[in-house]
């Protein structure tokens, strides 16, 4: 379909919103699910048709769906970025989008998955990727699953800016390697994947050239801004105890203590071999870490010649 819109689910997300922008930088026409009574006015200054709608709405998916090309979404309820984002969205409203998908005859379906998804049935909201993945597979929705490590300029917000601060929070052993990725590159490979040739049926790990502990994106980032950065480490079983507390008011507490003990084991580490056949090179430790302390305004020597 010529100019065939993208539906993108998420696009008032952190991750979404930088989606649409890599699409429109593309000249894709774009289409954003919003929820009823949401703030769509940046979309619409950017020139993004609104779709209005709500994953949990089977219907408003259909609609949305009409005349689409391509899907592309970045929605997860676990986070509760949004207002109205409930573990119910990823869980039923993730299969409604394979539905609506299947019924619309979407030519393809870029998915947020997550790293190690189909290893941790213990993890809700990463198990709901794995099933989402697997509810595509069996419509036979023409889909790729990107799966992202955890995004390190995301987990920086936590306790504050750490180079003015010179701490950086985490949770566990700071020794235990584990795959980072960033939002901005992320948004990128899924706005390239809604037309990359030969991606159907891939489930693609993403990140960066190695994993590492957060003791060592403390030393980068130290060695980067001339100033020391230690870290915080909150113990495994103060926040496993804290989970099983507030889990009556808040259950994704203890899905975060499933997900940071899994962090532990050693296991959350992508293999880049699909990442760099399709997407090139990943982006080394060093250069995505200088690109986070830049991103927090500190001044930085100049790095040479960047790799993407």
């Amino acid at each position: 379909m010529v100019n065939a819109p993208v539906l993108v689910v998420g696009g008032t997300g952190m991750l979404g919103s930088q989606v649409v922008t890599e699409l429109l930088k593309r000249a894709k026409n774009v289409r954003a699910l919003v929820r009823p009574g949401s703030d769509a006015s940046r979309l619409e200054a950017a020139g993004v048709e609104i779709a209005r709608g709500d994953m949990l709405d089977a219907w408003s998916l259909l609609r949305a769906m009409e005349g689409v090309d391509a899907v592309v979404t970045s929605a997860a309820g676990y986070t509760r970025h949004r207002k109205g984002d409930t573990p119910r969205t990823d869980r039923v409203g993730n299969a409604n989008l394979a539905e609506a998908a299947s019924r619309s005859g979407i030519r393809r379906f870029v998915l947020t998955s997550i790293l190690t998804c189909d290893q941790t049935p213990q993890v809700p909201h990463f198990w709901h990727k794995k099933l989402t993945e697997d509810k595509l597979q069996e419509l036979g929705v023409p889909f790729v699953a990107l799966r992202p490590g955890a995004f390190l300029d995301q987990v920086t917000r936590f306790g504050g800016d750490p180079v003015s601060k010179g701490r950086l929070m985490w949770m566990g052993s700071p020794q235990i390697p584990l795959t980072f990725a960033l939002t901005s590159d992320v948004a990128a490979y899924l706005a390239e994947a809604v037309d990359l040739p030969g991606l159907e049926g891939q489930r693609i790990d993403i990140g960066w050239d190695r994993a590492l502990g957060m003791q060592e994106v403390a030393d980068i980032m130290g060695r980067l801004s001339g100033r020391p950065v230690r870290v915080r480490s909150i113990p495994l079983g103060v926040l496993r105890v804290a989970g099983t507390l507030l889990a009556p008011v808040n259950p994704m507490a203890k899905d975060a203590a499933a997900m940071m003990e899994w962090f532990q084991t050693g296991r959350y580490v992508a293999d880049t071999v699909l990442q760099r056949q399709f997407f090139g090179e990943p982006p080394t430790a060093e250069v995505a870490i200088r690109r986070v302390v830049a991103g927090l305004r500190h001044t930085l020597p100049h790095p040479g010649p960047r790799r993407r």
